[in-house]
């Protein structure tokens, strides 16, 4: 099991900035971590992954060249730039996704572990 504590959510205007950070207890060489949102009556989808240790990233089309995912040898990070409202979400952390790849990132269930989450809203 990974421990993860999130922290960096918050309010802030259209077109302002936010980092995430997340804390993990275990570093599991090879598998994914990443973060997730959900949007009021929405699903849960997949921001963005990173595979531990390859430094291989992927994301959503929707976030591509705005979010930046990274980490250290302890932290987990989401760097969200360009925000708009329709970033609104809960945001979640997630890790220890073994045999992590392009085509099995953004599924939610392939993580077993997950954190609290932490709210971003973005205002008009």
């Amino acid at each position: 099991q990974v421990q993860l504590v999130e922290s960096g959510g918050g309010s802030v205007q259209a077109g302002g900035s936010l980092r995430l950070s997340c804390t993990y207890s275990r570093f599991i060489y090879g598998s994914c971590m990443g973060w997730f949102r959900q949007a009021p009556g929405k699903g849960r989808e997949g921001v963005a992954g990173v595979k531990l240790g390859y430094d291989r990233t992927y994301y959503a089309d929707s976030v591509k060249g705005r979010f930046t995912i990274f980490h250290d040898s302890t932290k987990l990070y989401l760097q969200m730039t360009s925000l708009n409202p329709e970033d609104t979400a809960m945001y979640y952390c997630v890790a220890n996704n073994m045999g992590c790849d392009r085509d099995n990132w953004l599924l939610p269930g392939n993580y077993r572990d997950w954190g609290q989450g932490t709210q971003v809203t973005v205002s008009s």
